[in-house]
């Protein structure tokens, strides 16, 4: 898969305006904003300085949404479990079997005492937030609450309708097998 030039900018432009984590917390290279106490939603680790600063930030489990890179191999040295459930960003409707898995790993992993969860796609932009999107209502926010909390911690969150209803449609059948 190639990108382009404006692929390459519109990232760096994102990573530049996504300074929400103070100076001095480990993470002056990450693009990470935490939505919850122990969920952070953001861009890519891509490297191992990236991926030290996401341990310094106590992230224990990853649920890595693009289809581009696989940071497993990255995470080993520092112990952090990665979930790679890779989906393409090309605006059709995704699968409720890919939210399924992204909510079991995150459930499990939240589960355990002093977990942290990083949910992240390549810019930070509409992969993450939508997974952060179904993980939050499968805990039990409503739909547009769960939206406001990801677009207020994290303003360049984009939610394409059909990823929202995508999330929607993953909800009914996510309740109906809750029952």
């Amino acid at each position: 898969m190639k990108f382009g030039a404006g692929f390459a900018t519109t990232l760096r432009s994102l990573r530049l305006k996504n300074k929400q984590l103070a100076a001095g917390d480990g993470n002056q290279g990450m693009d990470m904003t935490w939505v919850t106490g122990r969920i952070a939603v953001g861009g890519g680790i891509w490297n191992e300085e990236n991926m030290a600063a996401v341990a310094r930030a106590g992230i224990s489990h990853v649920i890595d949404m693009q289809i581009e890179f696989d940071d497993t191999p990255l995470a080993e040295p520092f112990g952090i479990e990665v979930f790679w459930n890779p989906v393409d960003d090309d605006f059709q409707p995704k699968k409720a079997e890919v939210f399924q898995r992204g909510v079991e790993f995150a459930i499990d992993a939240l589960d355990q005492a002093g977990s942290k969860l990083y949910i992240h796609c390549a810019a930070g932009v509409h992969r993450a937030p939508m997974m952060a999107l179904a993980l939050l209502c499968a805990l039990g926010w409503k739909l547009n609450d769960a939206i406001r909390l990801i677009e207020t911690r994290r303003p360049q969150a984009d939610f394409a309708d059909v990823y929202v209803r995508s999330v929607e449609k993953f909800l009914q059948g996510y309740a109906a097998s809750r029952r």
